[in-house]
């Protein structure tokens, strides 16, 4: 692992305006990036490919022994193609150059040797040389297979950056995962809204929320005052807390046990921003009341675990 982490970090320090070049030439075409590569190398292209289009830049795998047996058909005139190599000689990519020149497709190569024959035959090289591999015998593509994957990266996220790729984009690409939901769910399409949450006033007894919270068993009950702002909020370790201070906690109110003024989030904040208000902190958070900024009125609970499972109610 280390050196493979050496051998990154040596390409990283070698980039130069090539990456820059190759980034305008992809964004100087409307149309589909072609990818192609064989053997570990096409299986690098392949994982390029779909950070690619999960970043906002159509593109397509091409194998690269397939291509002149029909597949070159994926092409429309224009389309750039980026090729991955580590040796630079692959004759399977060698052959489909003329084709290439001829339809035109301007060429960016990810390769392992940047002074082979096939660098020759780019408009653009990024260099994927390594010192060595990773493995004892210096054979199995392992630290030049990261590099190349690395350079390809760096070339999605440069042109995420260049296309002002936005995070409620990124959601738009991912519906189905929970990243995609995290980005693009808000907390009002998930939270428990008035009939599933323990509500209670600041001067009910202890007890009065207990029943409630075991009613409505979402770890946490909310303090509102008369006019349905939140006043406090009562969790399940507050609670705890409370028997661990009282002998008897007959006499406690809400408002002696609550926490006054707790975190909370706005109805159309996107569970994204929910989670990273829950988890990013020394003391972590499981449940978050949701708060209409405009009245202050509390609208229900978002818990941890709906963000994790949630779906559009």
């Amino acid at each position: 692992m280390e050196i493979e982490a050496q051998a990154v970090a040596q390409a990283a320090r070698r980039l130069d305006g090539n990456l820059s070049r190759a980034v305008d030439l992809i964004l100087a075409h409307p149309g589909k990036l072609v990818v192609t590569g064989l053997g570990k190398s096409g299986h690098v292209a392949r994982k390029i490919v779909a950070t690619l289009c999960s970043t906002g830049t159509p593109a397509v795998f091409l194998h690269a022994a397939e291509a002149s047996h029909g597949d070159l058909g994926i092409y429309a005139p224009g389309d750039p193609t980026l090729m991955v190599s580590k040796s630079g000689t692959t004759s399977e990519l060698r052959q489909l150059i003329p084709f290439l020149r001829g339809l035109p497709s301007q060429r960016i190569g990810i390769l392992g040797n940047p002074n082979s024959p096939l660098a020759a035959d780019m408009d653009v090289v990024l260099d994927a040389s390594v010192e060595r591999e990773a493995d004892p015998g210096n054979l199995a593509p392992t630290a030049s297979a990261t590099v190349a994957l690395a350079l390809g990266h760096a070339l999605a996220i440069a042109l995420m950056g260049a296309r002002n790729f936005s995070p409620e984009e990124f959601g738009r690409y991912h519906p189905g995962g929970q990243l995609g939901r995290s980005l693009t769910l808000t907390a009002a399409q998930v939270l428990h809204g008035r009939g599933e949450v323990a509500w209670a006033k600041p001067e009910d007894s202890l007890k009065q929320v207990v029943i409630a919270m075991t009613h409505h068993p979402l770890g946490a009950a909310c303090v509102v005052d008369a006019g349905g702002k939140l006043a406090g909020l009562i969790t399940d370790g507050d609670l705890r807390r409370a028997l661990q201070a009282h002998d008897d906690i007959r006499a406690l109110s809400a408002r002696e046990v609550m926490t006054a003024n707790p975190i909370t989030i706005a109805p159309e904040a996107r569970l994204i921003d929910a989670l990273q208000l829950m988890e990013d902190r020394a003391s972590q958070i499981s449940v978050l009341p949701v708060v209409d900024p405009a009245t202050g009125a509390c609208l229900g609970l978002l818990r941890l675990h709906d963000i994790y499972r949630a779906e559009l109610k």
